[in-house]
């Protein structure tokens, strides 16, 4: 035992007793007076023994009390085992004391002294200073024995995560122990290494890998996984790619779970939820690792998505890299998931065309299903006009189905009982009849401005039992040559049936079309049927005919044959035709090249949408131009309206105050007329003292009169005229604004402006005419007991003189004289006054009430400004935003491009395999 270890046990004391029988505490008690009688004493030592003996038997006081004089070389150990006494002895704070207080230059005492801290700190409860004690021990030696279990089982039982990781892969990394790796590793699967930066782990990476690459790998899966849902992910493959490339893997090694994880993280990444500028300095590493250690299982994928990347992105990859990718997929097994594969990555794009608002049709989503169907064969027949390809399909039909040209694709399929659907981008439609049918697929549609594909199941024998749909496409002339059908869907069909005149078959333009077909679909069978031989040459002709036409098919097609047919001749033609037929869909092997077929229109979807985006970019300014010039007509409108308002609301005013002035003139003139007329009730005999009064109230009764039984009769005739003169204004107001809807709505395509004007202000003025000339009632005037001179004076003579008969005479003709001559003028004026009083209020409100007439196509014109603005607004905006980022667009497309051309990689190394 070393001297070192001595003290740590407190065992020092043995060094004395050397064999000997006797109680320690006598020999070192003997020991102790021997030593003491020598003139110079060296006492430290055995008081230090004397401790030891004490301590074990538990009297600490005594204990203490040998070691606390001690000093030398002994005095740090004495500090600490008086420190372990007090310890005994439950004064904590004492112990840690003196155990802070001790200095020493031996690693194996501070840490001995760090491990009594880490107790007491630990009692006490004071955490951050017990992880403080014991990370300083193990820095001060790691291979001090226990000392990193200890911590290890200080920091799990704390849950002290960050310390128990950093604790486990320094350990790893310096001593190369792979238990410390494994630990690592549990900490990672429980999730303890959560928030630490990718690069953190790179040292533990880099030496476990040089030790064992098993556990490596497994490692750097438990990472990988970790990291999946983290947001340093990206960080975390980018990081782990650099740090492999420069490690020596190879396939030669077993490795179980590193290929499928990066195969599973590849497609992860590329699934467009990221732009390429994020994924370019990702990809080129993580291929290149993913290709270094593939295995069997995923080796043409890892291939074929290095060829593809390597397209899309010349450069990106080292050459070596693509050669060896190259020489994989060469040898690499069969793709057995290419169809499902390639369906399920048209799903994708699908679901971000739609996700995007976009929507990509009813048309591709057919051909994708038919092309998906491996149980039938697709036969396309084709032709110029006149070839009479119609008349062999009626035949094959058994039906006279096609009766004229047409501009649709139309697929006879089996079916027990028929159903015909037309198919376009925007929908799928029932056609109920033979009738509807012939108008869908004829060339009156136009259908190539907007290709339709009619779906026609029909009970047939031959397209039972042959499996088959006859895709019919329009017969090719010089009007739709350019957008005839038949190019687009060479690629759709498995085999193509072209059907040539007798009268001079395969001419030079047919040369040409069979030419542009075959460089569409250049894998494409074809085949020939010579129609109408027996109608226009003997048997000898024909048969030249026969030899001649096929020798210069061969030319083109060696492997085509060639049917002579006549239409509606007999049976035997008839299952000629059939038997062709079957013969040549018999030689077809539905697998690989409908797989082909099925991602050539994968990638057209894709091009559609990648078109897509520069129509929409080309849509919004557009509708950024249309909607201003827009603004500006409807601005426009909006003034004529007011206008028009004005000029109505200053018409009918100014026929209502000329019905007012006519009126108001007729009030001046009649008043004094009838105020006159009141002379006859003057008689010689007369009360000349109450006459006045009398005359008076007469000239009120008389004016009255007229007023309500005759003015306002004329008034109210004159009112429903004006009305009529007002509804005649409106009706052309409303003609003027009708027309103007008409003209904005034939611009808008749609039923969206009307101009509704409010023809209630009618009624209502009806009401008020009813109203305001059912009465009215003046109130009683004093025509003659005013204070004017002339009347003062008649009174005062007919109360004077009224009592003297001889005066009647004189005072008759005074009165009458003043009545007819009298002028009445300012009295009429005062009558008219009150009588418009009464329509005081409606005349004020005329040019309000022709605003309500307009105020409803004002809203709708100013509705519209406010729509077209806020269609501009969101146009510039979307603008903006494609413009500023068209990588937003673009690069998810790009992406599922990647992936196509992947999956048409792994295709063509099946078919390199058959």
């Amino acid at each position: 035992m070393t001297l070192e270890e001595q003290l740590i046990k407190k065992a020092y004391f043995e060094n004395y007793m050397d064999g000997d029988k006797d109680h320690p505490v006598r020999v070192l008690g003997e020991l102790y007076l021997e030593e003491n009688k020598k003139d110079i004493a060296d006492l430290a030592n055995i008081r230090f023994a004397q401790g030891e003996v004490y301590f074990h038997h538990k009297d600490f006081e005594a204990a203490i009390f040998k070691w606390e004089n001690i000093k030398g070389e002994m005095e740090p150990w004495a500090k600490k085992n008086m420190a372990d006494a007090y310890l005994e002895l439950e004064f904590l704070d004492t112990a840690e004391g003196i155990y802070l207080g001790i200095e020493s230059e031996s690693v194996t005492l501070k840490i001995e002294t760090g491990l009594q801290l880490l107790s007491i700190y630990i009692e006490q409860g004071k955490l951050d200073r017990a992880t403080e004690v014991i990370k300083a021990a193990v820095v001060l030696d790691p291979d001090y024995p226990g000392v990193t279990e200890i911590a290890r089982a200080f920091f799990e039982e704390h849950q002290d995560w960050d310390n128990s990781v950093k604790l486990a892969s320094d350990e790893g990394v310096r001593t190369g122990a792979v238990q410390w790796f494994d630990i690592l590793k549990t900490y990672i699967d429980a999730g303890y290494t959560k928030g630490k930066r990718p690069e953190y782990f790179n040292p533990a990476l880099t030496a476990l890998f040089t030790i064992d690459r098993t556990r490596f790998e497994s490692l750097a899966v438990s990472l990988w996984k970790s990291y999946r849902e983290d947001p340093d992910y990206l960080d975390w493959i980018k990081n782990f790619n650099r740090i492999f490339l420069d490690m020596d893997a190879s396939r030669r090694e077993p490795w179980r779970q590193l290929p499928g994880i990066y195969q599973e993280t590849y497609f992860e990444l590329i699934n467009g939820t990221l732009l390429i500028k994020e994924l370019s300095p990702l990809i080129p590493a993580h291929l290149t690792n993913w290709l270094k250690i593939t295995d069997a299982s995923t080796s043409l994928f890892a291939s074929a998505s290095v060829m593809a990347w390597s397209e899309m992105f010349p450069s990106s990859l080292s050459s070596e890299v693509v050669r060896d990718a190259e020489d994989l997929i060469l040898n690499a097994r069969r793709y057995p998931s290419a169809k499902e594969d390639s369906i399920r990555l048209f799903q994708s794009v699908i679901h971000w065309a739609e996700e995007n608002g976009i929507n990509p049709g009813h048309r591709i989503h057919w051909i994708i299903d038919e092309l998906a169907d491996f149980s039938k064969q697709h036969l396309l027949l084709a032709g110029v006009s006149g070839s009479g390809k119609s008349e062999v399909i009626n035949d094959i039909l058994g039906e006279t189905l096609m009766t004229g040209p047409t501009s649709s694709i139309v697929a006879f399929k089996y079916g027990d009982d028929p159903e015909i659907l037309e198919i376009t981008d925007t929908e799928i439609a029932e056609i109920a009849n033979f009738e509807q049918f012939q108008e869908a697929a004829g060339i009156r549609r136009q259908n190539h401005k907007q290709e339709t594909v009619i779906d026609f199941k029909i009970p047939n024998e031959l397209l039972r039992t042959g499996s088959l749909a006859l895709i019919d496409t329009p017969s090719i002339n010089r009007n739709n040559i350019d957008h005839n059908p038949v190019f687009s869907y060479a690629n759709f069909a498995d085999s193509l049936l072209f059907v040539l005149n007798a009268e001079d078959p395969l001419t030079e333009r047919e040369q040409e079309i069979l030419m542009q077909i075959h460089n569409q679909a250049p894998d494409l069978p074809v085949h020939f049927l010579l129609n109408k031989v027996q109608s226009l040459y003997s048997e000898q002709e024909a048969a030249q005919l026969v030899n001649e036409t096929l020798a210069r098919i061969h030319v083109f097609y060696p492997n085509a044959k060639l049917l002579t047919y006549a239409p509606r001749q007999n049976g035997i033609q008839l299952k000629e035709l059939s038997d062709f037929i079957g013969g040549m869909m018999s030689s077809i092997q539905l697998g690989q090249e409908r797989i082909t077929k099925l991602q050539h229109f994968v990638r057209r979807s894709i091009n559609y949408l990648l078109d897509k985006r520069i129509q929409m970019e080309n849509d919004l300014v557009e509708s950024v131009r249309w909607n201003e010039e827009m603004v500006g007509k409807l601005r426009g409108a909006i003034n004529q309206v007011h206008d028009l308002e004005e000029e109505k609301a200053g018409s009918i005013k100014k026929s209502y105050l000329k019905i007012k002035d006519d009126t108001r003139a007729e009030i001046l003139a009649k008043v004094p007329e009838i105020l006159r007329g009141t002379s006859d009730l003057i008689k010689e005999d007369s009360d000349f003292t109450k006459l006045h009064l009398e005359l008076n109230d007469e000239m009120n009764d008389r004016v009255q009169d007229y007023l309500e039984n005759t003015l306002l009769k004329d008034y109210y005739s004159n009112l429903q005229e004006w009305i009529t003169f007002s509804k005649e204004e409106f009706e052309q107001s409303q003609a003027y604004l009708d027309e103007m809807s008409e003209g904005f709505n034939a611009i808008y395509g749609e039923e969206r402006i009307r101009q509704a004007c409010d023809f209630k202000v009618l009624d209502d003025w009806n009401r008020d005419a009813d109203r305001m000339t059912n009465g009215i009632n003046i109130d009683h005037i004093n025509f003659l007991n005013r204070a004017t001179p002339s009347q003062f004076l008649l009174k005062s003579a007919g109360k004077l003189l009224g009592v003297l008969p001889q005066n009647h005479s004189m005072l008759y003709n005074k009165y009458k004289s003043y009545l007819e001559n009298q002028d009445y003028q300012d009295t009429a004026a005062t009558i008219s006054k009150r009588f418009f009083k009464h329509f005081e209020m409606f005349e004020k409100s005329i040019e309000r009430d022709v605003k309500l007439f307009f105020k409803e196509p004002l809203i709708v014109l100013n509705d519209a400004v406010e729509e077209a603005k806020g269609e501009i607004e969101t146009s510039k905006n979307a603008l903006e935003k494609m413009r500023v980022n068209p990588e937003v667009y673009r690069d998810p497309l790009n992406l599922f491009e990647v992936k196509l051309r992947q999956y048409e990689w792994m295709t063509a190394a099946g078919k390199q395999d058959a």
